[in-house]
């Protein structure tokens, strides 16, 4: 087994059709099969064996694919980063998963200051970098059969906070990425002349499984973008050739703010929201102007995308569907018995899909299972006909636009200023972005902090969607008889 397969079966038999667009450029299948294999043949003649890790901080686009799936097909496993890791960020992360091999940018190589920040990597593929992706590329053959790996072994790394706001490498293998890859193209009816709008970042599960490998598997095209430019997106629509639209709700709720939304969309006859929970108000008026559901879906990195669909037969709104493919899905309560249905508890699911484990954390791998269930720490109930609604989240992770922010890692920054006594980051209601990132602040005796000071400061140090947009100074925070500050409350307090 090699994830790497789902490309060599689409160029086999539809290689002159196209794979991605990308600036107006159209990259085949069959130009994709032979960059891809000139990348592994490359890299395995540089030393990359079976089971190194290479990392990938690039930004969307075909040396993005190209490198991924030549590390797969070389039979290593492609540790996903975001493009717009900060300095320390980056270097945090290779550090944790000493990659062998890194895929960049020269700006990014240029702010890692040269070796110093790359850990235990052995060679850089960057302009600026021993050796640059076109130079890799020559150095390697067209023709490359994908090394054939265990369905147990890693086939993929992505990071995520998880519940105590460390990032961890979620470990997917070549059996949970081609599993789900093959839900979510049978859920949706994936087919070869599907043309698939994709502007959300291949570093994320929801970009990378949901959207990119479900359509390589069944032979459709990428429509590449950077990121999302309304403008960009809408002239996508006019070519009258998207058919699948995958979004999260802040781009849905900028569209339906445009009066020619349903003559623009063209022939788009599937749409998608994740990543965030949809305003019930929102599913409805969409339906309303389109004649388009929103469909969605629960999963999580952990889970390599797909849990539960809602849902091509009946869609109900306010749910995120019923369990997928061979997926199953549990409610339990803190003891890890079953609840019955209606009684709301911790969402625990197994399946095919479900992670190997977190990378070089055996004992957080541990506390992440019951038995062979996958702890979600999301707590939700299960209706009469097995559709599943989410009630709340037990992790304090706030959901902004999509991006997942992890308040500890914020606060950790805001204590290491000395105007900063105490902080609490929480996400408070938005109506654009799900939920916006604020920070509350005890100051010390005698100081006055300064919103612009202390934002710019996070901005060195952080992507900008994890910056609180709001810093709120307060004489004390909420707290539990035990000392812990209660956000709960917190929050109650500023939705009042």
């Amino acid at each position: 087994m090699n994830l790497a397969h789902n490309l060599d079966q689409a160029a086999r038999f539809f290689p002159d059709f196209p794979a991605l667009v990308e600036e107006g450029e159209t990259t085949t299948y069959a130009e994709l099969q032979a960059q891809s294999n000139r990348v592994a043949s490359a890299l395995a003649g540089l030393g990359l064996a079976p089971g190194d890790l290479a990392a990938i901080c690039l930004p969307n686009g075909r040396e993005w694919l190209a490198a991924y799936f030549g590390i797969i097909k070389a039979g290593g496993a492609a540790v996903t980063l975001a493009a717009g890791l900060s300095r320390g960020e980056l270097k945090m992360l290779l550090a944790d998963c000493a990659p062998k091999f890194l895929f960049t940018t020269g700006e990014k190589l240029e702010a890692l200051g040269a070796w110093e920040g790359l850990g235990k990597v052995t060679k850089v593929v960057a302009p600026g970098g021993e050796i640059d992706f076109e130079r890799l590329s020559a150095r390697g053959s067209r023709e490359f059969e994908s090394v054939e790996r265990g369905r147990d072994d890693v086939a993929a790394v992505l990071y995520t906070g998880g519940t105590t706001g460390t990032p961890k490498g979620v470990m997917l293998t070549h059996e949970n990425l081609m599993v789900s890859a093959y839900n979510v193209a049978r859920q949706e009816r994936s087919n070869h002349e599907d043309r698939v709008l994709c502007f959300l970042p291949l570093h994320h599960v929801f970009g990378q499984v949901h959207v990119m490998l479900s359509t390589i598997l069944t032979a459709g095209c990428l429509e590449m973008m950077p990121a999302f430019d309304m403008d960009q997106v809408l002239v996508a629509f006019d070519r009258g050739r998207v058919t699948k639209f995958y979004a999260v709700p802040t781009v849905y709720m900028r569209l339906l703010g445009r009066a020619d939304l349903k003559e623009r969309l063209g022939k788009v006859r599937y749409c998608f929201s994740a990543a965030a929970s949809m305003a019930l108000e929102v599913v409805r008026e969409w339906k309303q102007v389109t004649g388009l559901d929103i469909h969605e879906a629960y999963g999580m990195t952990e889970s390599a995308s797909m849990v539960t669909y809602n849902h091509y037969y009946r869609h109900k709104v306010g749910s995120v569907g019923t369990p997928v493919g061979s997926v199953e899905v549990a409610i339990m309560d803190q003891e890890g018995n079953l609840l019955p249905q209606g009684k709301d508890g911790e969402i625990c699911i197994q399946g095919p899909n479900i992670m190997k484990g977190y990378l070089n954390r055996p004992e957080e791998t541990a506390r992440a299972f019951r038995g062979p269930w996958l702890r979600s720490g999301d707590v939700g109930h299960l209706d009469e006909e097995g559709y599943l609604y989410i009630v709340d989240r037990i992790k304090d992770m706030i959901i902004t636009g999509g991006e997942n922010v992890y308040p500890r890692e914020v606060e950790e920054l805001l204590h290491e200023r000395p105007e900063v006594a105490e902080c609490a980051v929480v996400g408070l209601p938005d109506r654009e972005y799900g939920e916006r990132v604020v920070a509350v602040i005890v100051p010390k005796p005698g100081a006055k902090p300064d919103p612009d000071e202390l934002k710019a400061y996070l901005k060195e140090r952080l992507s900008g969607y994890k910056v609180p947009k709001d810093f709120v100074i307060v004489p004390d925070l909420p707290k539990s008889a035990a000392g812990k500050i209660l956000k709960r409350v917190l929050k109650e307090g500023f939705i009042r």
